[in-house]
């Protein structure tokens, strides 16, 4: 039997254009005399961070798992993955930590998940969906678990008239 694909996939880093984080503003901090000050300015310039993965794949997983036993589930996930962090964005060890949705990216959403009393996975709101979720912003497509958000965003005349 074949091993299944990871359930987190590269993306591209090295196109022009592409930033991730706030990490070029040392190196304009660096070689100066304020940086002989600032002990940080001789540290590292990568601290630990990690780009160029997307765990989409991975909430779609854990979505489709909801109702289902949370070991079995866990056992799957992490013998898919190259580190166990991104399961606990989603998953909430109880309902009392639990998020209704969580952020991903700039404008993905996805429906938080909590372990219940009987070890399943389960929604932490089941109410919240593309249809009655309001985006952010007006310029963004916002996404919840991957469906375009069809309200839309509440112009300025209409807040007004409140």
């Amino acid at each position: 039997m074949g091993q299944k694909k990871p359930l987190f996939r590269s993306v591209n880093t090295r196109t022009h254009g592409v930033r991730h984080g706030s990490g070029a503003k040392a190196k304009w901090e660096r070689h100066t005399k304020a940086a002989s000050t600032n002990v940080a300015a001789y540290g590292s310039m990568h601290s630990g961070q990690r780009h160029g993965y997307d765990y989409t794949p991975l909430f779609k997983f854990l979505l489709s798992r909801a109702g289902k036993n949370w070991d079995d589930v866990y056992s799957e996930a992490i013998s898919r993955l190259d580190q166990e962090e991104p399961i606990w964005w989603m998953v909430a060890p109880d309902l009392s930590e639990g998020q209704a949705v969580f952020r991903s990216g700039e404008s993905s959403y996805f429906s938080g998940l909590y372990i219940d009393d009987d070890n399943a996975l389960a929604l932490v709101n089941p109410d919240v969906t593309a249809e009655n979720m309001t985006p952010f912003c007006a310029c963004c497509t916002h996404t919840l678990n991957g469906v375009r958000l069809t309200t839309p965003f509440p112009r300025v005349d209409d807040l007004s008239q409140d």
